[in-house]
């Protein structure tokens, strides 16, 4: 597969794999090559209607952006996500007071900066080792369970979203997982991943609480069984032992494969990552 992308000019780090955990196989290639993507582009264009053409000729005008196969590439691994995988979802609410205090306190004597995706990733990773039976990807022929947790985190680029995973996150101190995070992000805006750091992982983090958004769901990307979409921590009114009291909440929504998670064992999941979130010390020993 190597050399058929070497000689093709492709870039395999640019291709989701469909092959086993993740990896790039020849059909891939075949695929994202010039003559597949123009006859997706093609079928894809047989979707609209006479009338929505007809909008898009008399509506304002517009520039034509040609998809780059980055772009081609995503829109093919989440379609098919989304039309082969059964998702389903459950989303809790976690009070994150204590949380954004530890990380100050530990911002104001390390070098090292911690953000708050950083202990969210570790939580995920704890909560993953709290409920060992959520760490599974779902095969044909049996379930795959892991010792380790390898987490994907969504990085933004300008040339779309890249999901470098981090290895062994429970072992990791935050520190150590903070500047993994951070220099998987720089290379994945310089182009600069290898194939084997996207490949991979039974569990990914999406965060877009850095833009405001309140709370939103994820697809997940195959063969990885959950995704947890993060939002903005915010002040928000709840009633606390009989009180109403304002505290920082920060809502989350797990996007799980049916095939491998069923319902309690995702709530089950979520509640131990609401229970590390809200006791971030309990991570740190």
């Amino acid at each position: 597969v190597r050399k058929l992308a070497r000689e093709r000019g492709i870039e395999l780090a640019q291709i989701a794999g469909t092959g086993p955990l993740g990896r790039v196989v020849r059909r891939d290639l075949e695929s994202f090559a010039p003559g597949s993507a123009g006859a997706a582009s093609a079928g894809t264009s047989s979707f609209s209607s006479s009338s929505e053409l007809a909008t898009q000729e008399h509506s304002s005008s517009y520039s034509t952006v040609p998809h780059t196969g980055m772009r081609r590439a995503i829109a093919r691994r989440l379609s098919e996500s989304k039309s082969t995988v059964p998702h389903f979802y459950v989303t809790a609410d976690c009070k994150v007071d204590a949380l954004l205090e530890l990380r100050a306190s530990i911002n104001q004597s390390s070098s090292v900066k911690i953000s708050v995706n950083d202990i969210v990733v570790k939580a995920v990773a704890s909560a993953l080792m709290d409920v060992p039976d959520s760490n599974v990807v779902w095969n044909a022929e049996a379930m795959h369970k892991f010792e380790s947790a390898d987490i994907a985190v969504a990085v933004t680029t300008e040339g779309g979203l890249f999901t470098p995973v981090i290895r062994g996150v429970e072992k990791r101190s935050l520190s150590n997982l903070s500047m993994e995070i951070t220099e998987m992000a720089a290379r994945a805006r310089a182009g600069k991943l290898r194939q084997e750091e996207l490949e991979g992982g039974s569990f990914a983090v999406s965060n877009l609480g850095m833009f405001g958004t309140k709370e939103f769901s994820a697809i997940l990307n195959p063969p990885q069984s959950g995704i947890l979409a993060v939002g903005a921590a915010s002040p928000r009114a709840i009633v606390d032992d009989g009180q109403i009291v304002v505290a920082n909440v920060m809502t989350v929504t797990l996007s799980a494969d049916h095939r491998a998670v069923d319902g309690a064992l995702a709530a089950q999941w979520l509640a131990a990552f609401v229970k590390r979130i809200e006791n971030p010390l309990s991570m740190l020993v």
